[in-house]
């Protein structure tokens, strides 16, 4: 059977809820993993995912910030759930759906200086992705998983609007670009996106509201990612990844765009 998995930081889903209906209506997404859902869980509209056929939910939500939630087509089990945020905060919601396990992640973004010493934030970034780097080291890497999320950091040259400049700017500084790499090494994951996309072509998921035509600034970011474990790597479908960046463009949008790929299972 074929298996949809999309990631979307939709930055309040209880504001852009039309706009999750319109894009499950035009994608048919069978595993949806919001991310900056804001609202905590009796405040989430069950009713709305009910509705557009995702019935299926696994929620972490919290007051005012944060929160991540997984909407499927299809039945859920559970998980293990990861002790990685120190804070407490409602970053990791997981579920297990027809045999894949989803790990949906709002890794803090860090602030604005990367300085664990100086900035708090910056060290509960480099603190939450040590901890899930330890725990990937004892997982068993050809069991199905799927690390979904926002990540915050933008790794590669080609995933960033100028490499130079953002070197020195909290998601692509050399720190934090090595930290994302050992996390990925520990799992030995694949970076779904961009092994279909190989560099040198340019890839982003988000986009700041600064500017009024982010087309026309193009100054992207991916900090949106989808990686598969060993096991679960040869079942991506080829030419499947991509990032469906014209809901970037609909009324209101999120700052990011939805990041999907298909799954032969």
């Amino acid at each position: 059977m074929s298996l949809r998995i999309v990631t979307w930081n939709i930055n309040s889903v209880r504001l852009r809820i039309d706009q999750v209906a319109r894009f499950v209506a035009e994608h048919a997404p069978d595993v949806l993993c919001l991310q900056e859902i804001k609202c905590t869980e009796d405040q989430f509209p069950r009713q709305a995912f009910i509705d557009m056929g995702l019935p299926y939910l696994r929620i972490g939500g919290q007051k005012g910030w944060h929160g991540v939630a997984i909407a499927s087509r299809l039945p859920i089990l559970d998980s293990p759930k990861l002790d990685v945020c120190r804070e407490g905060h409602a970053r990791c919601v997981s579920a297990v759906v027809e045999g894949v396990e989803v790990q949906n992640f709002y890794i803090p973004a860090g602030g604005d200086l990367p300085d664990r010493a100086l900035n708090p934030k910056f060290d509960h970034k480099m603190d939450f992705y040590e901890r899930l780097t330890a725990e990937m080291k004892t997982r068993d890497r050809q069991r199905p998983l799927v690390l979904a999320g926002d990540f915050n950091i933008a790794p590669g040259e080609n995933d960033v609007w100028n490499h130079r400049f953002m070197s020195k700017v909290v998601s692509h500084t050399p720190g934090e670009v090595e930290t994302l790499y050992r996390l990925q090494d520990a799992g030995g994951f694949t970076d779904v996106l961009r092994d279909q996309i190989p560099d040198p072509v340019k890839l982003a998921s988000w986009w700041s509201y600064r500017a009024k035509d982010f087309r026309k600034s193009n100054r992207g970011l991916r900090l949106d990612h989808l990686w598969t474990s060993p096991g679960l790597t040869p079942a991506v479908v080829k030419g499947s990844a991509r990032i469906l960046d014209t809901v970037r463009e609909w009324e209101r949008p999120s700052d990011h765009a939805p990041v999907v790929m298909d799954l032969d299972i």
